[in-house]
């Protein structure tokens, strides 16, 4: 549902001025009627969004917030670069690969963890991650279910020299793993349904072995924190409320984030349970820099060279400033 390729970044320099030239147009308050534009995609960590809008609890929180939903989830990370949306909802990964490339972000919201969506899935002669030695092993490189691969091998003391690693792009793996060019294939939902139809197949392990292994976020312009952050306040309250009435009314909840994936609120559920919503609580103590396999900091540490060494970026990113909990923090102590 996301995930495919990674960065055609396109900096447009005079969007960003504008947007900061606009921003400075009143210095009476940090609050605007001009609306906050977030661009998403086609994940379940982040369709609560479009939750958040139907049941107006952005206009709850009095806040202008423009939807934008991209069917290429490049493209969305393409327009938070150039400046042509606000924030964007995207993973730990993308973000740091733009961090790279100089663009100057927060992430703001934790949105969510996957939780078995991203899935290392084998044929039947492979039964343990010590059967995929010398083995064609495809996956996307330098995305997550590289990296999610990687996490796998090192956990049971191999690297990626111990399998025949084919980078290839995920849909392409999912069939061409289905169609027995490949022995084993690392996609995300719901290209493993795909990938899957080989018969044999099964799941080796997923994101759900990995907790905290691929986090995704609401990732925001730093000149937007800088310039509005009332109004960014009001738009993590609205978050939060959001994810309250994900559990309060579920059927109703699902019913739209359907609608919006463009499926049965039966499909939906399926891949619902493959993404662990993060409450406020949850989503602070992952901002922590804390020896836990889902502290961000401590994710994004293992991040920074993977990217590097993949060949998506020349230099790792700078982590300083990037992670801003005092939102959430706010929505936790009840301040806000």
């Amino acid at each position: 549902m996301r995930r495919i390729s990674r960065l055609a970044l396109a900096l447009t320099a005079t969007v960003l001025l504008a947007l900061g030239l606009a921003a400075c147009g009143d210095d009476s308050s940090s609050a605007s009627s001009d609306p906050i534009v977030i661009g998403y995609s086609a994940w379940p960590g982040w369709f609560p969004l479009k939750v958040a809008e139907a049941q107006g609890f952005f206009t709850d929180a009095g806040v202008n917030v423009e939807l934008k939903y991209f069917n290429d989830y490049t493209a969305s990370i393409d327009a938070l670069a150039a400046g042509q949306v606000d924030a964007n909802a995207q993973t730990l990964n993308d973000t740091l690969a733009i961090a790279a490339t100089g663009s100057d972000v927060r992430i703001v919201v934790n949105t969510d963890f996957s939780a078995g969506n991203d899935a290392i899935i084998a044929d039947r002669s492979i039964t343990s991650v010590a059967d995929l030695k010398g083995k064609t092993v495809a996956a996307e490189a330098g995305v997550v279910d590289h990296f999610l691969l990687l996490q796998g091998l090192e956990a049971n003391g191999m690297t990626e020299q111990d399998v025949d690693f084919r980078g290839t792009p995920t849909d392409a793996a999912a069939a061409g793993f289905a169609a027995g060019q490949f022995d084993a294939v690392g996609v995300f939902a719901p290209f493993t349904i795909e990938a899957l139809k080989r018969p044999g197949s099964h799941v080796l392990f997923s994101s759900k072995d990995y907790p905290g292994s691929i986090p995704d976020h609401l990732v925001f312009s730093a000149a937007i924190v800088k310039d509005r952050p009332e109004d960014i306040q009001k738009i993590v309250d609205a978050w939060y409320t959001t994810v309250d009435f994900l559990s309060s009314n579920p059927d109703a909840a699902r019913q739209i984030m359907a609608d919006q994936a463009g499926v049965s609120t039966e499909e939906y559920a399926t891949l619902d349970a493959g993404t662990q919503i993060l409450s406020a609580d949850d989503a602070l103590a992952a901002f922590a820099d804390a020896d836990v396999p889902t502290s961000l900091p401590r994710t994004a540490a293992k991040i920074n060279p993977f990217l590097v060494d993949s060949g998506l970026t020349k230099n790792e990113a700078p982590l300083e400033n990037l992670f801003d909990p005092s939102f959430t923090q706010a929505v936790v102590d009840g301040g806000s």
